[in-house]
Order: structure tokens, then sequence, then C-alpha cells
């Protein structure tokens, strides 16, 4: 593992041993056990997508972690005024330890990586979310003790989120049902990757994703980029929401997780989202452990 830029790119092992480590780590905290795991080193955070929780979990997690990260926006590096990723990815390498970029194109992610000579982490891109889903599968296991076997059910737009949690799911052994309308399907390249494993479905329906799903997960109608759609959106997605009508299908002891920022009363009403508060703030929370983990498996002296 020398990179982190898609979930695709990860093994079932790769990502079990990253869960583990966040664990330890989260335990850690909790007990004010010192983990200088990364003393000295310097991760670059470059920010194209504004954010809160990716920005302050990963200066958070370098700092814990005895190192530091730098606040790059890209309208501050010559990136934005048309220097090549590829130049920006060998100058960097050449300062800092490790790169994190949150940014539209995943291909500028994947040239970073390869132009560069030092890890690269996938903060977000319009394809991908990795750091997010790790996180996910983080919390499904603190509250299920398992992964393999269970079932999520994901409501809303075939966008990066889809594609992570569909990658993620099947790898560690989870079937996932994606509810999505007709026009917002994930890309090709993941329903080509599903179709080879036999606990993946996408429907249209809701309900009929619901059904006895362990885990329901939801993600806002426009995404960043995406607003001047938001009103065909919200047309395109009206009954995509996740309720006390939709979770009456699914297990009683059913949790519900969203990534947020979330828009109460479209993609989730307000009274689901406060009755699973602490799955999704406990799912916040873990952003931070999990990156952590991976920027220990990337950046430590002995990745």
């Amino acid at each position: 593992m020398k990179h982190l830029l898609k979930m695709l790119d990860l093994s079932k092992t790769e990502i079990t041993e990253i869960l583990d480590l966040a664990d330890r780590l989260k335990y850690e905290k909790k007990h004010a056990i010192p983990h200088n795991l990364l003393k000295g080193k310097t991760l670059g955070m470059i920010f194209e997508k504004s954010s809160t929780r990716t920005r302050v979990s990963f200066e958070a997690g370098i700092y814990q972690l005895g190192g530091q990260g730098l606040f790059l926006s890209s309208q501050e590096l010559q990136m934005g005024r048309g220097e090549p990723i590829q130049d920006t990815a060998r100058v960097l390498s050449r300062y800092l330890d490790g790169i994190m970029i949150r940014t539209f194109k995943q291909d500028d992610v994947e040239k970073l990586a390869e132009f560069g000579e030092i890890p690269v982490i996938n903060g977000l891109t319009d394809f991908s979310h990795p750091c997010q889903v790790l996180a996910d599968l983080m919390t499904v296991r603190e509250y299920k003790n398992k992964l393999e076997g269970l079932k999520l059910c994901y409501v809303g737009d075939g966008n990066n989120m889809a594609n992570s949690l569909t990658v993620g799911c099947l790898k560690v052994g989870m079937s996932i049902s994606l509810a999505c309308p007709d026009g917002y399907h994930p890309p090709q390249s993941v329903l080509d990757f599903a179709k080879d494993y036999n606990n993946f479905e996408l429907v249209s329906d809701p309900v009929n994703a619901a059904q006895d799903a362990d885990v329901v997960y939801t993600d806002v109608w426009a995404s960043m980029g995406m607003e001047s759609e938001v009103a065909q959106r919200r047309a395109a997605f009206k009954g995509y929401q996740v309720s006390h009508d939709l979770l009456k299908h699914c297990k009683s002891d059913v949790i519900v997780l969203h990534c947020l920022p979330a828009k109460r009363e479209e993609e989730i009403t307000a009274a689901v989202m406060e009755e699973h508060a602490n799955e999704i703030f406990d799912e916040a929370e873990n952003r931070l452990h999990a990156q952590k983990a991976v920027m220990v498996k990337l950046m430590g002296d002995d990745s």
C-alpha cells in the first residue's frame, strides 16, 4: 500500500489492517496514551473543495501523531495559476512526507501519485471518497461487532459515496443495495466491479433496497459543484428520503449513517437524523481515527 487513491485499490486485508489500527489509535486517544508515530513528519493538505471534517480531522490527526499539517489552498499554490500537477507533485515530494488532496477530478489524484515520490491520500474526489468509507466501515463494525454478512442500503445519488461504499462493502463481505433514480446511477466502472458479486443490487425503489437492512446510508442530493442542479435534483430525488416509513422495512436494530453535511427534510428527516445522531456523529469522529491509521500505514517509518 503506497497510496490511498480509491477503494478499488485496497484489498480486504488492507482494509482490515487499517480498521484494526484505527481501533487501536482510538483507544489510545481515549485513554491519553501517546502515539507519536509520525514524529517530525509533515503532511501537505491541498484543498480545491471546501471542508469541515476533512480539514479538521487530518490537521488534528497529524498533530496527535507527532507531525505537522500544512493547509494548502489550491488558489494559493501555483496550481491555481496553471502549474501542471505533475510539477507540483515533484516539488512537494522534496518538501513533505505525504500529501492529502481534496479536489474534483480523480485524475488529479492519480497524477500526484504517478509523478510524486511520497504517499498521496485522496481526501475526496467526484469519483471516490475512501477516507469516509473507511470511517463508515469502522463505525458499522463498532455497532455490529462484524462486517461480513451484514446488509447496507444506500438511498440517493450514485455519486462518490455510492461508488466507494459499493466497493468497500463488497470487499469486506457485506451486501449492498443501492436505490438510485434513473439517470443517477454509479458509473459503469463501479457497476462492472460489482457484477462479479451476488450480494449487490441496484434498484429504483428505496423500499426494495431497505428490506432487512442492517445499515441505512444516505448523502445530500446535490454535492459541491452541483449548485446549478439543485431544483432539478430535488424533483428527481423526491421519495428518496430516509424516514421512519423507510426504516420500518429494515431490521429492528438498524443503524443510520450519513457522511455529512446533511440537508434535513431532504435526503433524511430531522426526526431520523436526531434519533440516530449517536451513530452519525460517531461516524464523523471516526474520520479522525481512520485517517490517522491511513497516515501511519503510508507515512510511518515501517510503512
